[in-house]
């Protein structure tokens, strides 16, 4: 039988498919909102999704109405902010601004999960941890602008971007909030309540952008794409996800999301040939490193306690 240290140390090498999965989805939306609009794309991913477990639990009649009479509230907000608003905002900010001009905001996401965590999660911080955070978002800024200065001092606010720093903001309240939440609810129960309240949402608010008349039309890559994003992007990643945030605690699980721009980088170049620098590999090492050093201090208070 497994000790709690066994299961702890098991969780930080699981929680590498998460930037693998959530990478691999970045780089699929690309295509798939080229062919339906972006809501509409994200009502088919978490409605599926969600049709999918809720299948899973009526079969398995393993419904959990104590726990959802008790957490209600709380599974509503992290829906609100974990499904719905962080994916709306996203995709709508795109619109109005470039890719990097959000991968950079959202790239600052684990400095402040982790300042939350300290503040209202009573997480403790460490030395490891501040050179973990540093490394990470340096070499994310490198991995994103392919090492360009150029690009840093071009960057200007707008509508855009207002709309990635809101999307920021639910990215980190979903994270800091979901490890109360889940107390005393499982992971993958807790995903599905999510993922199904957050479609709701996300299918009320593509009613007022229209496009779903494109879906029928949807290419044989589309939908092959879309069922990738609704099975590792949503099923597996936010269920290992939830999982990591209640094991590990927020400030380490929401480093591995450093490692998506990586992960969404190796995938560009080897599936669609494009180049990447070597200013870019240094960068890649850098949250390598990063993540690293946070996630092998198994002797910090922080994880005692957490097992």
């Amino acid at each position: 039988m497994e000790t709690k240290k066994q299961l702890g140390n098991r969780m930080y090498i699981v929680m590498l498919l998460v930037p693998l999965f959530w990478g691999g989805s970045f780089s699929t939306a690309e295509h798939v909102v080229t062919e339906i609009p972006p809501l509409v794309a994200a009502t088919l991913r978490f409605g599926l999704a969600g049709a999918i477990l809720l299948l899973y639990f009526s079969l398995k009649s393993e419904w959990d109405f104590y726990a959802l009479r008790k957490r209600w509230k709380g599974l509503l907000l992290v829906s609100l902010t974990g499904i719905f608003g962080y994916n709306a905002l996203f995709f709508l900010a795109l619109d109005d601004t470039s890719a990097i001009n959000g991968s950079l905001i959202i790239a600052t996401m684990p400095m402040f999960v982790t300042v939350g965590a300290i503040l209202f999660l009573k997480e403790t911080w460490s030395s490891n941890l501040g050179i973990s955070l540093l490394l990470s978002l340096v070499g994310v800024i490198i991995v994103i602008t392919k090492g360009s200065f150029d690009v840093l001092l071009s960057l200007t606010l707008n509508k855009g971007d207002l709309l990635f720093m809101a999307a920021l903001a639910c990215g980190v309240l979903y994270s800091l909030l979901g490890k109360s939440v889940m107390k005393d609810i499982s992971p993958l129960f807790a995903t599905t309540m999510m993922t199904v309240i957050g479609s709701i949402f996300l299918a009320i608010s593509s009613l007022f952008t229209g496009g779903w008349d494109a879906v029928p039309r949807l290419s044989t890559q589309g939908w092959i794409e879309m069922f990738y994003m609704v099975i590792c992007g949503t099923l597996v990643g936010y269920m290992i996800f939830n999982t990591g945030v209640e094991k590990m605690g927020a400030s380490k699980a929401s480093l591995y999301l450093n490692l998506t721009p990586i992960v969404t980088t190796l995938i560009s170049v080897f599936l669609y040939s494009s180049p990447m620098s070597w200013k870019q590999t240094i960068g890649m090492g850098m949250v390598l490193i990063g993540v690293f050093i946070a996630t092998t201090n198994t002797k910090s208070k922080a994880l005692q306690r957490e097992m």
